[in-house]
């Protein structure tokens, strides 16, 4: 059973998406926040799988929750995935940033919000894979542009390759076919280059290749 926790300062919003995933056999919905401080206090509590967070809360907002969540090893496991309004929020990438592992727009479909839970839960995919991959795009180009991929010497040359894939969105699946290996030896891959650079999960791998310089702004293929 996946548990879930609300974060949202309108209970109107809290109460629809309560109403869906409560209906899945799968997930339940373990408690409901009203701000981010809230949100931080209930995590320690109930130890959800997943908490889905509103960016602009009262008191506390959701980045400063966000880290407060994800810097925290008692709390190592739970994911935070950011709910906003608005496709080119200023704060999306800065949420991934400080560790959130993706982010839906609020408007999305039913069992597209379905689906990103159980994968952000199974670690197998960034959210939203056309949505992630343009939000990315747009703020990694405006940031400063890197100078040189460094940080990487650890790695082979296919996780090399393998986190430039993840880097421009890609699933397991894709990557898989990309490279014609098998799905599984994709995960492996990805999951051992994770380990050697202390990535959180697949979003913060996304934020390390542009970062590092691996990826650059524009290449989605």
């Amino acid at each position: 059973m996946i548990r879930v926790l609300l974060a949202d300062d309108q209970s109107l919003v809290r109460a629809g998406f309560r109403a869906l995933l409560d209906a899945q056999p799968d997930i339940e919905v373990a408690g409901e926040a009203a701000d981010g401080a809230e949100a931080v206090r209930m995590v320690g509590e109930l130890r959800p799988e997943i908490v889905l967070m509103d960016i602009r809360m009262p008191h506390l907002d959701g980045l400063a929750a966000t880290r407060a969540i994800t810097e925290d090893a008692r709390l190592d496991g739970v994911k935070v995935v950011m709910l906003t309004t608005f496709e080119l929020d200023e704060y999306v990438f800065e949420a991934i940033r400080s560790g959130a592992s993706g982010f839906l727009v609020k408007d999305t479909e039913p069992d597209e919000l379905l689906r990103a839970v159980r994968a952000v839960v199974g670690g197998d995919a960034l959210l939203s894979p056309g949505v992630t991959r343009r939000l990315i795009a747009e703020f990694a180009a405006r940031s400063k542009e890197p100078a040189a991929a460094t940080g990487l010497s650890g790695l082979t040359e296919r996780e090399r390759e393998v986190m430039a894939l993840v880097g421009i969105g890609l699933s397991n699946e894709e990557i898989a076919r990309r490279l014609v290996v098998s799905p599984l030896t994709a995960k492996t891959h990805v999951s051992r280059t994770m380990v050697k650079l202390g990535a959180r999960d697949r979003a913060q791998l996304v934020v390390l290749a542009y970062e590092s310089g691996l990826v650059r702004p524009g290449w989605l293929g």
